[in-house]
């Protein structure tokens, strides 16, 4: 009996790739093209996660649901991701978060942890449904659509709820990253000053650091370190936030916890102590915004446009106060410290 046992788990593999591979391929395809397209038009600040999204809802809009994509299309929004963020934590050192100092520091941690729970209040007053709520105060208080589609990995929303938030926070990130560098000068921020305020309140990293870019190489480097730490309080945040939606299930439901948070801390404190090959980094800076374009690439499959729509203007109206929240607060923030 040993022999057709062992034959056997070969074979369940194999026809378990078998199932993921059409939708894996899709959704990496997807991805690929959507960072080539970035490539190839020049705009760094356009987003392959966002064009993934946008790619993959017009195909769903196109086909209908397609069956045989759906175990791989299953397996990006999760497994993937995961691994994705994971791998993030080689982009983040902690002598990095060091050379902030301590008021910068304690900004990065005010505004994440005052951002999300304000977001959520508001969006109670606005009627916007709380998961909803949750993925758009993660995405402005951290870093955009990697913090919104890991957020999704505890909160446990709708494939519309993901697609909608990433559209707020692309809309409210790249607003954010034109009308920031006109307000410097009124505000009398010097480079440095400057570089911090964009760090800490536009959403994006690539939005951040083109907002910071702005202000000359002294704000580039500011906004860019301190858009680094938001990045860092990612996994304190998803640990927080699971803890909190099991706290408002009120013992029933359990959110699960996000144990690839703590690969991602570890990811952190490895890279921090030089032992990590650059190649190794580098790779990483390939492949994670491959996984995550292809990960929200596997949503955009999944997503009913019928029901995004349904939606209406409330969580825009939420992203909008949201941003204005945390700019006002990074600004108040940066004229403290500097």
């Amino acid at each position: 009996m040993a022999a057709p046992t062992g034959a056997a788990a070969p074979a369940s593999r194999l026809d378990r790739f078998r199932g993921l591979a059409p939708g894996l391929l899709v959704s990496f395809a997807v991805a690929a093209a959507a960072i080539l397209f970035r490539a190839q038009s020049g705009i760094a600040a356009l987003n392959p996660v966002v064009v993934a999204l946008v790619v993959g809802i017009a195909i769903r809009a196109a086909t209908g649901p397609m069956p045989v994509l759906v175990p791989g299309i299953a397996y990006a929004v999760r497994p993937v991701l995961r691994a994705a963020i994971v791998l993030l934590g080689l982009q983040v050192t902690l002598p990095q978060l060091v050379a902030l100092g301590p008021g910068a520091l304690a900004l990065a941690l005010a505004v994440v942890t005052l951002t999300l729970p304000f977001t959520v209040w508001l969006g109670g007053v606005l009627g916007v449904d709380r998961a909803l709520s949750q993925l758009i105060g993660m995405g402005t208080a951290i870093c955009g659509a990697s913090a919104i589609v890991a957020a999704n990995q505890v909160v446990r929303g709708k494939g519309e709820d993901v697609s909608y938030a990433l559209a707020v926070i692309t809309l409210c990130g790249t607003a954010a990253m034109l009308i920031l560098p006109g307000l410097a000068g009124p505000f009398g921020l010097d480079a440095a000053a400057y570089g911090l305020w964009a760090g800490a309140s536009v959403h994006e990293v690539v939005q951040a650091v083109g907002a910071a870019a702005a202000g000359g190489e002294v704000a580039t480097q500011s906004g860019t370190v301190m858009k680094l730490a938001r990045v860092f309080l990612l996994a304190p945040a998803l640990l927080a936030l699971g803890w909190w939606v099991s706290r408002g299930a009120a013992g029933q439901v359990r959110a699960p916890v996000p144990w690839f948070a703590f690969g991602f801390l570890a990811l952190v404190v490895l890279g921090s102590t030089g032992l990590v090959p650059r190649q190794a980094v580098e790779g990483s800076r390939f492949l994670v915004p491959l996984m995550m374009a292809a990960s929200v690439a596997a949503l955009g499959l999944s997503t009913d446009l019928r029901a995004l729509k349904a939606r209406g203007v409330r969580p825009m109206a939420l992203g909008i106060g949201s941003s204005l929240f945390i700019a006002g607060l990074a600004l108040g923030g940066v004229m403290l410290i500097r």
